[in-house]
């Protein structure tokens, strides 16, 4: 990639960052009111440990919370924010057509946004999150091992351009279909019950789970909390990392492909 090329880009995330900083207080009053499901699941969980009388597969009711907190702060800092609504209008209004006039690549385009966005998004989002971690500081226990917080990120960033391909290539069906809504819905109750969201997925059977791990819906989020919370160690880890690795690289070569796909039948349809 030439020196042209990276300020091309370089250029195009300024932009998306000045842009998207327009909307930070909607982002900050989003951030703060998705905070409320959190006081549903403090009192949810504490009545289910009360009930019990003990852990539940290696949790106890701090741990729980402690898992909770990362969910939020991990969902905030890797999950698109309406990049899939901006891709499909690009392609519905024909916007599409000033950008395959450039000598630039969609994807690299719409990434740079991507990441022009996720940076106002945790800048804006980081203090409320904060605030919610201070006031649960109890429940935090800081891991000892460096090398936790390296694989940790990394598993984060994964997740974070997992996530990313799944959307381009979900929004790449506005080539074929005027509105993607429901597709989008579709997915993203996948994502959110079998991400990690709702719960923590190693509190299901191992049956299902050995069937979880084979999805990507496991790594968009899950992964980097368990693998920072010591719950994925040693092979564990190692498998993990892989399978990600994976999903990573089939996610890509999808994006590329849809949009081959998407853009031959732009073009043969007079678009």
């Amino acid at each position: 990639m030439t020196r042209a090329t990276i300020d091309k880009y370089i250029s195009v995330f300024n932009i998306g960052l000045q842009n998207t900083f327009v909307y930070r207080w909607n982002y900050f009053l989003r951030a703060l009111f998705g905070l409320i499901p959190l006081a549903g699941t403090v009192f949810l969980w504490s009545a289910v440990f009360k009930e019990r009388g003990g852990g539940l597969h290696g949790y106890d009711y701090s741990s729980m919370i402690y898992y909770y907190l990362l969910a939020i702060l991990v969902s905030n800092l890797v999950t698109p924010t309406e990049d899939e609504w901006q891709i499909a209008a690009d392609i519905r209004e024909g916007q599409i057509n000033a950008l395959l006039t450039k000598p630039m690549s969609y994807l690299a385009y719409r990434f740079s946004i991507f990441c022009s966005g996720r940076l106002v998004y945790t800048f804006v989002t980081l203090p409320p999150i904060a605030l919610i971690f201070i006031y649960f500081r109890d429940y935090i226990v800081l891991p000892h091992d460096p090398l936790i917080y390296l694989f940790a990120t990394l598993s984060m960033l994964m997740s974070a351009l997992i996530q990313f391909f799944i959307t381009y290539s979900l929004a790449m069906m506005a080539f074929w279909i005027l509105e993607i809504s429901t597709i989008v819905f579709i997915v993203y109750s996948f994502e959110y019950f079998l991400g990690g969201q709702m719960f923590p997925i190693d509190i299901m059977p191992n049956a299902v789970q050995a069937v979880m791990k084979w999805l990507p819906f496991y790594y968009e989020l899950f992964c980097p909390i368990a693998i920072f919370l010591g719950r994925l160690s040693g092979a564990q880890l190692v498998q993990a990392l892989g399978i990600q690795m994976g999903w990573l690289l089939l996610t890509w070569a999808a994006a590329r492909f849809m949009w081959k796909r998407g853009l031959g039948h732009y073009q043969a349809v007079g678009g």
